[in-house]
């Protein structure tokens, strides 16, 4: 399949696989015009990808466990070194404290939200009632 059909298949924009090429990730064929071509296996392949950058993870640690990936969900790294288990256990940690950081964003919208559609402070001497607004933090990714 050509670029097109791959982007399309995989809602990645066309300059997203060009990029992914030239960081090692996807390696097309090429056509005797100088065409991309893409076997089937590079739905998954591109699908993995975005994963994997949508968890965090750079792409120079992404191309170190390409290869381990058989299967959309699992990696099966054979003769790991440990300079690779280092990798993604500092990796790992780092999602995590992203997760963390999401949950603790999300409970903060979520209680304002609750404050602002249900709660009231009672109006001051005259004036309308107010929505009541806590002090609400959002915590910022490090």
């Amino acid at each position: 399949m050509r670029i097109g059909e791959l982007a399309e298949r995989t809602g990645t924009p066309r300059r997203m696989l060009r990029y992914y090429e030239e960081q090692g990730l996807l390696v097309p064929d090429r056509s005797p015009n100088g065409y991309r071509e893409y076997c089937e296996r590079s739905v998954d392949r591109v699908l993995q990808i975005r994963g994997l950058l949508d968890s965090g993870l750079p792409t120079r640690v992404i191309k170190q466990i390409l290869p381990c990936l058989k299967q959309p969900r699992s990696i099966h790294v054979a003769g790991a070194t440990p300079e690779t288990i280092t990798t993604l256990e500092r990796e790992r940690e780092r999602m995590t404290q992203r997760i963390e950081c999401l949950i603790r964003s999300r409970d903060a919208v979520s209680d304002y939200l609750e404050a602002v559609r249900g709660a009231r402070r009672p109006a001051t001497a005259g004036g309308p009632e107010r929505p009541a607004v806590a002090d609400y933090d959002l915590a910022v990714s490090a």
